[in-house]
């Protein structure tokens, strides 16, 4: 039997070429409620094949109460760290037959709240969540039960469960290894300093700082955008002082590869004249000249915890911390 164009096949058809009920055919394509024989299964499956039939999904739906869609809520997309994640919670979501549909605020919180609502509007199942400024729109969400991980800094409450790495412990971390080669006059380039996450990162370096008793030069922080221009401008901002640091403590990796852009234009080698470390790098970071040392989250295990979270949904208010890892490069002034 062919496909008749210009028209949606019937489910009634697909029964009666395979020779069984419209309810059969039913419990083949939700799998379930009732089990089905396995040779009528596959005789609905051949049927379903032959006449080219689609099921729809808004149907579905409603009949099982879920509509196999995620919801993943990202500040920027256009971040190399925020890309490769969204890529590995759309990868993890395929493994369940779920459709991962991805929301991108555009580091706007009014964005954000326009993406929150569309992404409940289409009653997801669940939404993975990362609020552009750890100000997440909870109260929607609660008012729509709907389940969500938020890969974020804020405390875990009824209807939200945390998935978080300790930002200001990996922070003064990366600063420690740096200081470990006998750096005095470290600087940082942050994020805006609205931002929560540029917080906890600026605590980390200087939790560090403190760590060495080494004195810290306010001249020496500069805030910028989370991007490569951002790191270009404060790395030559930096330059422009009398006096300028001889490390850097970098608040990601654009920011670190805009900021190596500008050492280069001055003739400013790294790490001889000038080392480096970031936050937040990814498999990119062992590719730049030269290689960066760097924090790095294990997206893979945070994508999988995640939706396992999701999954087995127990009504949120659980805390889950993730570990991070120092990745070392040749910025830093380690011999590789």
């Amino acid at each position: 039997m062919q496909p008749r164009a210009n028209r949606r096949v019937t489910r009634e058809e697909v029964a009666r070429l395979a020779g069984t009920s419209v309810a059969v055919v039913s419990y083949v394509v939700n799998d379930g409620p009732r089990p089905v024989a396995e040779a009528t299964r596959q005789r609905v499956l051949q049927a379903i094949k032959d006449t080219g039939y689609q099921p729809n999904g808004i149907a579905r739906a409603l009949a099982s109460g879920t509509t196999r869609t995620f919801g993943a809520i990202v500040p920027n997309i256009a971040n190399p760290f925020v890309a490769a994640l969204a890529h590995e919670l759309l990868q993890e979501s395929m493994k369940y037959g779920h459709v991962m549909l991805l929301g991108d605020s555009g580091d706007s919180s009014q964005q954000e709240r326009e993406v929150v609502l569309s992404l409940l509007n289409r009653q997801t199942d669940g939404l993975i969540y990362i609020s552009v400024d750890r100000h997440p729109y909870s109260d929607l969400i609660r008012q729509h039960g709907t389940p969500v991980v938020m890969l974020d800094g804020v405390s875990p409450a009824a209807g939200i469960a945390v998935l978080r790495v300790d930002e200001r412990r990996a922070a003064k971390d990366v600063t420690l290894h740096l200081l470990s080669h006998g750096y005095q006059r470290v600087g940082v380039i942050s994020g805006p300093l609205s931002m929560l996450n540029t917080r906890d990162r600026l605590a980390g370096w200087r939790d560090a700082m403190d760590s060495y008793r080494l004195p810290v030069n306010d001249s020496w922080i500069v805030p910028a955008d989370y991007t490569r221009e951002g790191g270009y401008l404060a790395a030559r901002q930096l330059l422009a002082e009398k006096q300028y640091p001889d490390a850097l403590f970098v608040c990601n990796e654009p920011m670190a590869i805009g900021c190596l852009r500008a050492l280069a234009e001055q003739g400013i080698n790294v790490p001889d004249d000038l080392a480096l470390v970031c936050f937040n790098g990814t498999d990119q970071a062992a590719y730049h000249q030269p290689s960066l040392t760097c924090v790095r989250q294990p997206i893979a295990s945070i994508a999988s915890s995640a939706l396992k979270i999701l999954r087995e949904w127990q009504g949120g208010g659980g805390l889950t911390e993730s570990q991070y890892f120092l990745q070392t490069g040749r910025s830093c002034g380690c011999v590789l």
